[in-house]
């Protein structure tokens, strides 16, 4: 059996479905326009720039699911879905997916956002196992705090290592392991694998696949 793992974020997605959905409730007036909106752009970018500090991050990315009860973060996703993810799907993506899918490849998506956002768009791609952050539940309702090791950089291998031991399969044991990403954040899992591929990578990500002989691919066509 091989392994194939996802990158979600402009990786499978041509955008960042956490800072969407971030959007997404500004623009629904879930939340204060001003209060949120510089907070979460300044967030993206210190991602972008690798100098986010993860914690501080899912401290204030995971506030919105502890203020509001169950029913309406379910309503307001599923209109999330429909007019900021399906959209970002491109037919690239999705055949990419499928490909190793119809393979009987061990597929995984992994990524750093929080399960609540990610698990409906994994379900969309057709992948039943998601490693993704877990915002942590109490009595039904989320809290607002992480659950367990955060799904991000080397945080990424240690959930991977995690899920592969409960499955019985070392990571070493697979004949072929393939990463897909876009990120330098993803270089430790990109690292862990046999065949790592950059998929419209930014220019850290591009020189490092440059320099290692990695293949760069590209999803982002609609066509």
């Amino acid at each position: 059996m091989r392994l194939a793992l996802f990158d979600l974020d402009n990786t499978l997605l041509r955008c960042d479905s956490d800072y969407e959905w971030g959007q997404f409730l500004v623009e629904r007036g879930v939340l204060d326009r001003d209060a949120y909106q510089a907070q979460n752009k300044a967030f993206y970018e210190q991602y972008v720039a690798g100098t986010l500090d993860i914690h501080e991050y899912l401290g204030f990315a995971l506030r919105p699911l502890a203020d509001h009860p169950p029913e309406a973060l379910a309503r307001w996703h599923g209109e999330f879905m429909r007019l900021r993810i399906l959209p970002a799907i491109t037919p690239a993506a999705r055949s990419l997916v499928a490909r190793h899918r119809d393979a009987a490849d061990l597929c995984a998506i992994v990524t750093a956002t929080n399960s609540f956002v990610t698990a409906p768009i994994a379900r969309e791609f057709g992948v039943e196992h998601l490693l993704a952050t877990e915002p942590e539940i109490v009595e039904g309702r989320y809290t607002g705090r992480a659950s367990g090791t955060p799904c991000f950089r080397e945080g990424k291998v240690a959930r991977l290592r995690e899920w592969l031991a409960a499955l019985r399969r070392p990571l070493e044991d697979f004949a072929d392991s393939t990463c897909y990403s876009d990120s330098h954040n993803d270089l430790p899992l990109l690292l862990a694998v046999k065949r790592p591929v950059a998929v419209d990578p930014d220019p850290r990500l591009a020189a490092e696949a440059a320099s290692r002989g990695w293949k760069v691919i590209s999803l982002q066509s609609s066509a």
